[in-house]
């Protein structure tokens, strides 16, 4: 864990390619012309998406959320739900705040659109991000498997 100072803020658009870079580490499934098509349409609908990003004092990026609001949640009562997409802090900086205040920022900025309430989702078997979610106060609703069929 390396202890530095970092402030947390909205994507400047001198940060793609950082921001590009981080996502790959969250999303390493994810071809580089899915990541971008992705990045484009988040960074182009700025009212309801939100890109945040945690910046150390060394001004080196090392963390990013992404959140939007979502007319429908599973298991949620509102119709304007604020939505973790995505959060990422690499390895040596977790354990200091970093995830803990994206995730602050990103409920602010959602209760700011009118949401009353937050989701979010893990996959089946990734216990730290299920822990991290519980750590900052999020409860498991429910559990899903999806399934898919080719019909050709």
């Amino acid at each position: 864990m390396t202890q530095q100072n970092f402030i947390v803020r909205q994507l400047r658009e001198n940060d793609i390619e950082e921001w590009f870079r981080l996502r790959k580490m969250l999303w390493d499934g994810s071809s580089e012309e899915e990541h971008k098509a992705e990045m484009m349409d988040i960074y182009e609908h700025t009212e309801t998406q939100l890109i945040l990003v945690a910046e150390t004092d060394g001004k080196r990026l090392v963390g990013f959320l992404e959140a939007s609001i979502r007319p429908f949640v599973e298991d949620c009562h509102s119709d304007q739900v604020g939505y973790l997409e995505g959060w990422y802090v690499e390895p040596e900086f977790r354990r200091n705040g970093i995830g803990k205040k994206l995730v602050a920022e990103a409920e602010k900025w959602a209760r700011q659109k009118g949401a009353i309430e937050m989701a979010s989702d893990a996959e089946i078997g990734n216990e730290r991000s299920l822990k991290a979610h519980q750590n900052l106060g999020y409860i498991e609703t429910s559990r899903l498997v999806h399934l898919r069929k080719d019909l050709v």
